[in-house]
């Protein structure tokens, strides 16, 4: 029998190429071993409700109302729903004539868009344009959209942070471009340097790859790290120099763990430098409802904003995302709540500070205790969490475990990854899933499991490493920077 379109053999390269180590070979085992009866702690993904975080009261109760719209004319509604509750509601209906199930502007609702661009106004002190933010499902579908418009051919390159988040390296793949990596410092709590970043480029170069846009992911996934405002004008001028278009992935600003380096935007940054730079750097920046103290991965919200973009890109860019007819409008309710949540004396807002504040003080002390859960055991080292949700601790693999799993077939950070798994449920990602130097082992796991249950993770994973350990080292030496 002659072999069929979709038989693997025949299946487009750029898919079989394309690796999202998140959802990967440990993750696939996790489940299977929680389908036979094992239990998980899933911290392979930053899912803040699978792990047990509450959704904020005031965004559900409005969502709640739009989806069902005759609720509101109940005479006890007031019982169950707050009256600024009631008010949002009704605003939305207002910006939603057919409701939430009908298609809205390929771009998001006017409305909405409109409210994200006073809040980026509030936040950097410059006004946006509605017009040149499109609504998407998360952050992601706005990051695989620019690079779509960016990606021309395989000669086309595409600056990314190594260690960097899959999504990149994933989407690059899948579009057929090439990824320029651009390494971190670890010993510099996963510094940037611009001279790495010239020297990226020039080997590029050197291999015929144009080198077209640059990502920052800010704070950084999978490290942790915040970027100064000295590192942000060094990139910009970068980008500047060397006819870059900056992506700003910026999904985690809420998530901040420390009081030396606040987030800036990279668009603030970018505005506060002045002409003729603020006037021609192109710029796209993206945030979610994902992330932050909301966490609200399911409900798929994001936004990307253009600075800079020519009108004639932006409607290419318009036209793209029409053939998807439209973003999920729940999703788009749920940005406009976050970008506009209750204000001083609305009968919400004490309520919802309380909650929010309550998230991120929790976050903030189990950044603390993962991080020095990690460096209290033999071999490991870990920077601080400064911002994001995650942990990404080194492993200094002794030479024996590394023999260990060359001849199980494993990359070795995915073999110490896949017996943590094995020994303690706790489901990681293994640091090549993400990039990393040479003989340099890693893993991510996310700062998200409840506070009271942090001790027992930490205490089950030294006891693991531990004997890991002890197993494997001969005390001659280990896998080091």
């Amino acid at each position: 029998m002659s072999s069929k379109p979709l038989d693997y053999e025949n299946l487009n390269e750029n898919v079989k190429k394309c690796q999202y180590a998140v959802r990967g070979e440990l993750y696939l085992r996790a489940s299977e071993l929680q389908k036979e009866g094992k239990k998980i702690i899933f911290t392979n993904v930053g899912n803040p409700h699978a792990l047990g975080q509450k959704p904020l009261t005031f965004p559900r109760q409005v969502i709640a109302l739009c989806q069902a719209p005759f609720l509101v004319d109940d005479p006890n509604v007031g019982l169950v729903f707050p009256a600024d509750a009631i008010a949002r509601a009704k605003h939305y209906f207002s910006l939603t004539p057919g409701g939430l199930g009908a298609y809205s502007d390929s771009r998001g609702i006017p409305g909405v868009r409109k409210e994200v661009a006073e809040f980026i106004g509030r936040r950097d002190g410059y006004p946006s344009d509605p017009e040149l933010i499109f609504l998407t499902d998360g952050a992601s579908k706005g990051v695989m959209q620019i690079l779509n418009a960016i990606i021309r051919g395989e000669g086309d390159g595409v600056l990314v942070p190594v260690p960097q988040y899959p999504l990149y390296s994933a989407t690059i793949s899948l579009l057929g471009g090439t990824l320029v990596p651009y390494y971190l410092e670890e010993t510099a709590n996963w510094g940037l340097d611009v001279n790495n970043l010239r020297q990226s480029v020039a080997q590029a170069r050197y291999k015929g790859i144009t080198v077209r846009a640059m990502v920052i992911i800010n704070p950084g996934n999978p490290t942790g790290q915040c970027l100064s405002e000295a590192n942000l004008i060094d990139v910009l001028k970068f980008c500047y120099q060397e006819n870059l278009v900056l992506l700003g992935d910026e999904v985690y600003q809420q998530n901040i763990y420390q009081d030396e380096r606040p987030f800036l935007s990279a668009r603030k940054v970018l505005m506060d430098m002045g002409p003729p730079i603020s006037k021609e750097l192109q710029l796209v920046s993206f945030h979610t409802v994902s992330k932050g103290y909301w966490g609200e991965c399911g409900q798929r919200g994001g936004y990307f904003e253009m600075t800079n973009i020519p009108p004639k890109s932006v409607e290419e860019i318009y036209k793209v995302a029409s053939i998807a007819l439209s973003p999920n409008v729940p999703g788009q309710i749920f940005m406009g709540l976050m970008v506009n949540p209750p204000k001083p004396g609305d009968i919400s807002y004490e309520r919802f500070v309380r909650e929010s504040k309550s998230i991120l003080e929790s976050l903030r002390k189990r950044a603390h205790i993962m991080t020095d859960g990690f460096n209290s055991c033999r071999n490991v080292v870990c920077n601080f969490t400064e911002g994001a949700m995650y942990s990404f601790p080194q492993i200094r693999l002794p030479p024996k475990a590394i023999d260990a799993a060359k001849k199980a077939g494993k990359v070795p950070d995915v073999f110490y990854c896949l017996k943590l798994l094995e020994a303690t449920g706790i489901s990681t990602v293994p640091g090549s899933g993400f990039g990393q130097k040479e003989g340099v082992f890693h893993l991510r796991t996310t700062i998200l499991p409840a506070e009271e249950d942090m001790p027992a993770i930490m205490a089950s994973f030294k006891k693991f490493n531990d004997e890991f350990m002890d197993q494997y080292e001969d005390h001659k030496g280990y896998s080091r920077m």
